[in-house]
């Protein structure tokens, strides 16, 4: 079985960034390790003569048609409802910390 070290818990948790107390970096360092385990597992199962399979749904493609509808309103009146425009685009607050 693959057990996880301390370290190994914590560069997951920095990558995550997450911060773990101690008490959560011993549970999932457990929990984690135990995930591994069972994907380990998975090595074991024999699948000589099996076909790949991508997907298990039997869908296709499922598409439409793209289809120009004309809801008379115009960029331009849209735009004059905005409450802050920058080169004829809306304005808005920064979203990215």
């Amino acid at each position: 079985m693959t057990k996880l070290t301390r370290d190994q818990v914590l560069k997951l948790a920095r990558l995550s960034r997450l911060k773990l107390s101690e008490e959560e970096i011993e549970r999932f360092g457990h929990e984690l390790s135990e995930i591994l385990a069972y994907v380990e597992s998975l090595n074991q199962v024999d699948t000589e003569g099996l076909k790949p399979t991508y997907q298990v749904t039997g869908l296709k493609n499922v598409m439409r048609d793209d289809e120009i509808i004309d809801y008379q309103a115009k960029p331009k009146d849209l735009l004059a409802r905005a409450p802050a425009l920058e080169k004829n685009q809306y304005k808005v607050k920064r979203v990215i910390e």
